[in-house]
């Protein structure tokens, strides 16, 4: 582009061109091709105990595109008979209570009594954004170095139903892979304790000490759920606030009926920082687990998940049937401004749209 100093008007003036800026890129690199694999090149890989074949093949389970889907769904089948030999925990609490360090430290205990840890963390997405930091690795500087540990998080992208799937789908390979502990770490948001109840074996429920949670009763749900309650940091000057949070919870637990596992929900008080009563923790768990595995609570409770999830996974293929529909597509946005114009009820509006998915499948059966 010519300068308009150069021109006759500007006699005497001259105004040279800048140094053309190089490349950010070599202009002779070129990306190396990602390796292919199939489904049983994963599933070799897997069974063989390949971390970073496990890993692909998570990144697999979460691509949402078809052909990825497919293949995963393959590798998860030729995987399930190898799986379900694993204790399955799911730790919850509130931000700050310490999962990720508790966890780290925990996990290091249940490693040097000879298992094999797998640790899935449901990372919250940022709603404006829909981007997550994915840095609960970083807390847990202890078992990310250890080889008998394998730690993955993912994003909950907005949607916690779709992620838990994805995570109990996870699960199965971590399994397949021979980690026969597997943590699961929630959001701790509320919403995503209920769907991670509903793919483990012991739901733990991280608190602190002076936080009156033992006393509201937004908290009564979860603490329904949870099999077991630890208090955390006590430690140094904090041990008799941590005593007496501990004793306020035993006392909120016998007001609610005993769980129909028959196991009264415990109590234990816990450094995850220091490693204090650590052991106890995972006492707990031990002793949970052989209850209900005498009584048959275990297996029935492992069975009435897998139906759920069936369930979950209809309800989730029919209702990306529905929006997918070319029709329904090119229909949706008529029906929706009836609504808002107060032309139809939101009933009637959601009846002409099922009506015609309906009809079109009635339609492809004859």
């Amino acid at each position: 582009m010519e300068h308009p100093e150069n021109s006759a008007a500007y006699k005497g003036l001259k105004v040279n061109d800048g140094v053309t800026s190089a490349p950010s890129v070599n202009p002779r690199f070129k990306r190396p091709k990602r390796p292919s694999f199939t489904a049983d090149d994963y599933v070799r890989g897997i069974l063989a105990g390949d971390k970073v074949m496990l890993a692909r093949a998570v990144t697999l389970v979460e691509s949402r595109l078809e052909e990825h889907q497919k293949m995963a769904q393959e590798v998860i089948e030729k995987c399930l008979p190898h799986s379900g030999k694993s204790i399955r925990v799911g730790i919850t609490g509130v931000p700050g209570s310490g999962k990720s360090t508790s966890i780290d430290t925990l996990g290091m205990h249940v490693i040097g009594l000879g298992h094999r840890l797998a640790v899935l963390a449901i990372d919250p997405s940022s709603e404006r954004t829909k981007g997550s930091i994915l840095g609960d690795k970083t807390r847990m500087v202890d078992l990310s170095k250890s080889d008998e540990a394998f730690i993955r998080p993912s994003p909950s992208a907005g949607s916690l139903g779709g992620v838990a799937r994805k995570t109990r789908e996870t699960i199965i390979l971590c399994e397949a892979a021979g980690f026969d502990t597997i943590f699961v770490e929630t959001v701790g948001v509320g919403q995503s304790e209920t769907a991670v109840h509903s793919m483990v074996d012991y739901f733990l429920l991280i608190q602190l000490a002076g936080t009156g949670d033992e006393l509201q009763g937004i908290k009564r749900g979860i603490m329904e759920m949870c099999d077991g309650i630890v208090i955390n940091k006590a430690d140094g000057d904090n041990v008799k606030k941590a005593e007496l949070a501990a004793s306020h919870f035993r006392n909120a637990l016998h007001l609610f009926p005993t769980p129909e596992s028959g196991w009264v929900p415990r109590v234990q008080t816990y450094s995850g920082f220091y490693g204090i009563n650590i052991d106890k923790v995972w006492n707990m768990v031990e002793e949970y687990v052989a209850h209900v595995r005498e009584t048959g609570y275990f297996q029935f409770n492992r069975n009435r998940q897998a139906k759920y999830w069936m369930m979950e996974s209809i309800n989730e293929a029919l209702k990306n049937s529905f929006y997918r529909d070319p029709d329904i597509q090119a229909l949706l946005p008529e029906v929706e401004h009836e609504v808002l114009s107060d032309r139809i009820s939101s009933f009637i509006g959601s009846s002409k749209l099922l009506d015609l998915y309906f009809g079109k499948m009635k339609g492809s059966d004859k």
